[in-house]
Parts: C-alpha cells; sequence; structure tokens
C-alpha cells in the first residue's frame, strides 16, 4: 500500500513501519516526541475522512513535545478507555483482541490539541495479521476522566499529532484494486475550534494503475 503522508507509495505494514520510525526519530532529536493517532469528532464516524496504515502489532506510546511539564501525560490504559467508550463501535470493541501474550493492537499517542490543562490522548485501534487501522480517537481530560471528542472508524485509518494539528489519513481503494495497492490517498488536517474539530486541509493523492500486484482482494473492514 502506498505510505502515509504526501507522495509516499509503500505498502500498509511498510507504512506502519515507517510511521513508528518517524515517531522513535522524533524521540532522540527532541527528547519528547510528537507523533500520534488521532480520529474524527465531527459527526458519525462513516462520514470520517480518514486513513490508514499502523504500526505492528503492538501497543506503543509517545510523548508529546508540544506538552509543557505542567502537561506531562500520565499513562492511561487505552485499551480499558476503548472498551469503555459508549462511542466506539460494538465491531471495534470486539476485534480489540492481544495478539501475543498480553500485548494489544493499540498505538497511543499523548500531546496538545485542544488547549486543555492535561495531554490529549490519540488511540489508534489495528488489526493483529495486517495491521490495519480499524478506529482512531482523541480523548480530552474531562474531570477525573477522558472524553471522546473525535473518531474515525472507516478503515484502513490511521492519526497522528503533527505541531498541534490532528493528521488523519485515509487510503482510498476502488473495485479490484489489490490490498497493497490503493488507488488513492487522502489526508486531512484538523485544528481545535473550541469545542470540536474542524477541518483545515485535504490532500488527496490519486496513483497509477499502471503497478500493483495480481492480488485482487480488497481491505477487509473487520
Amino acid at each position: 500500500m502506498r505510505g502515509l503522508g504526501t507522495g509516499a507509495r509503500q505498502v500498509l505494514k511498510a507504512g506502519s513501519t515507517a510511521a513508528a520510525a518517524l515517531t522513535a526519530l522524533g524521540l532522540l532529536t527532541s527528547g519528547c516526541a510528537t507523533g500520534g493517532t488521532g480520529a474524527r469528532d465531527e459527526g458519525p464516524a462513516h462520514d470520517a475522512d480518514s486513513v490508514a496504515a499502523a504500526p505492528t502489532p503492538s501497543a506503543s506510546v509517545s510523548a508529546s513535545a508540544s506538552a509543557s511539564p505542567a502537561q506531562a501525560a500520565k499513562r492511561v490504559d487505552a485499551v480499558k478507555l476503548i472498551q469503555d467508550d459508549p462511542k466506539v463501535s460494538a465491531s471495534v470493541k470486539g476485534d480489540l483482541k492481544p495478539c501475543v501474550g498480553d500485548e494489544y493492537p493499540v498505538d497511543v499517542s499523548y500531546g496538545e490539541l485542544t488547549g486543555g490543562s492535561a495531554s490529549d490522548i490519540v488511540v489508534n485501534v489495528m488489526t493483529c495479521g495486517d495491521a490495519v487501522g480499524v478506529g482512531s480517537y482523541v480523548y480530552r481530560r474531562q474531570g477525573s476522566g477522558y472524553q471522546n471528542v473525535f473518531k474515525a472508524e472507516e478503515p484502513p485509518v490511521y492519526a497522528e499529532i503533527d505541531r498541534g494539528d490532528l493528521v488523519v489519513t485515509q487510503q482510498l481503494y476502488e473495485k479490484g484494486d489489490p490490498v497493497t495497492y490503493p488507488s488513492s490517498e487522502e489526508v486531512i488536517t484538523y485544528s481545535w475550534a473550541t469545542t470540536h474539530f474542524k477541518a483545515d486541509s485535504r490532500t488527496r493523492n490519486d496513483y497509477s494503475n499502471a503497478v500493483g500486484g495480481t492480488d485482487t482482494a480488497t481491505p477487509d473492514a473487520g
């Protein structure tokens, strides 16, 4: 599959590895990574313009460089957060099971997105077998708990924190596209507008039909 971001082309798993590598690089260069994941809050999940690709199926956590010391992230149980959230679909909850031992296919990032007093949490839920993103969510600190302020559940989807913005990428397939070669990719950048996220920009990359394998299977939404 073509990778995350503009112009990059790579298979889904490769895109996942690249995302994880970029997060690791951010940790080395800034002391705190700005990596992340994210989802849409602008209405029903099926309306979400979202994204693909995810890291390998084990939970990973990064802290945002934009967060002040006072906003230092308190690590949360992301799996419990998802399972207890009434806004998360039953299908995503049902598929959220350990891949190996007690390791879940969940990618978690902490960072400043909504301007609150504590770091926001971005959670990406993936499949174990092929690391396809099936759900992306943003949680904002509310009292003693967290409020779901954004979700996207249209796979393959993946969300990240980028310099205080939420960036959601979705790879799009047309009939007959092999799973490793989507026809296009859409990247949407969101910013926080007092009570919700609003879309600031959209970028669509169309890919050549001249490349690709013979596999005609399309992604399974799980």
